[in-house]
């Protein structure tokens, strides 16, 4: 279910009253899209960090509109801790957006226990998929990860409709024996260059 915001109707402003926004606990906005005319709006800034706490991509606003609307940009502080500007786009539950989700592990991959390590190559996907389905995270499940397995692009689980946009081949997560360097790895790495001898001696002569 999208989170529910209720927004009020404000006039284009510049900077000074923008700031009196702000600082009346208001957050300038703009619902735009779907060849609709543009609309100025207000949005509580307590209600919208919410949202984005909680990882919500569909807001259902109500009030001075009634829109399913998608969080489009947002606009920071110089330390990214507040938000200045948040611009929406309508849009249907149906309608397939892309989006940028977190990759995160769940679960023990059995391939540990036959000597294995788990490896995440990927962190973050894009893929498509219905504004009313999409996730706060894309949770990727290794239950059945054993010992030279892997999970690719093609093999992730998404929600009904959806599909990674990248190159299908691309490992996210693997079981692998891990790579071990060897105490003969290291001598090689540190052995330096023999001192030619004879050349300094040459060299030495010539003077």
């Amino acid at each position: 279910m999208a989170e529910q915001i209720v927004t009020s109707s404000r006039e284009k402003g510049g900077k000074h009253s923008n700031r009196r926004l702000r600082w009346s606990g208001m957050t300038p906005a703009i619902l735009y899209g779907h060849g609709q005319e543009n609309v100025c709006l207000t949005v509580p800034s307590d209600a919208l960090a919410a949202a984005l706490r909680h990882g919500s991509r569909l807001i259902g606003l109500t009030g001075a509109v009634t829109e399913s609307a998608f969080i489009r940009d947002l606009q920071w502080d110089t330390y990214g801790t507040h938000v200045l500007h948040v611009d929406f786009t309508r849009v249907s539950v149906d309608e397939l957006v892309k989006v940028h989700l977190t990759v995160e592990l769940r679960g023990q991959a059995p391939g540990v226990k036959e000597g294995g390590t788990v490896e995440q190559l990927v962190h973050d996907v894009h893929i498509e998929c219905p504004a009313g389905s999409i996730p706060e995270k894309l949770f990727v499940n290794i239950n059945h990860l054993k010992l030279n397995d892997a999970i690719t692009l093609a093999t992730l689980e998404l929600p009904a409709k959806a599909s990674a946009l990248g190159d299908p081949e691309d490992i996210v997560v693997h079981c692998i024996i891990p790579v071990v360097k060897t105490d003969a790895d290291s001598d090689e790495a540190g052995v330096a260059e023999p001192e030619v001898i004879g050349a300094k001696k040459d060299e030495e002569e010539e003077e």
